[in-house]
């Protein structure tokens, strides 16, 4: 599937919307900072630019609410199958557990 947002903008727009719920919980980015162990100025920072660590960025979706759906969003879905041949085809080819491509 192509997409058409960049990853800079996913950034950016991830900023955004995690500064509309923390004004929506009326916390300061002080409060904020200090209730997920992100310190102010990388806070700061994200809301300004989207730059963030992951590590950081699920601290403060700790407190904000959310990290129940980030881990749902990023999800391995299972296979779909359409036909019982399909059903049968994946029983008898063993699934490879790493990338075929560099």
């Amino acid at each position: 599937m192509i997409s058409l947002t960049t990853p800079a903008k996913a950034q950016k727009k991830l900023a955004e919307q995690a500064r509309a719920r923390r004004l929506q919980m009326e916390l300061t980015q002080e409060g904020l900072a200090e209730r997920s162990g992100v310190a102010l100025p990388t806070l700061r920072k994200f809301e300004r630019t989207g730059v963030l660590s992951l590590e950081s960025f699920l601290k403060l979706h700790m407190v904000l609410g959310g990290l129940e759906d980030i881990l749902k969003a990023t999800q391995v879905k299972d296979t779909l199958f359409s036909s019982i041949d399909d059903v049968l085809e994946a029983d008898s080819n063993p699934t490879r557990k790493r990338g075929k491509r560099k």
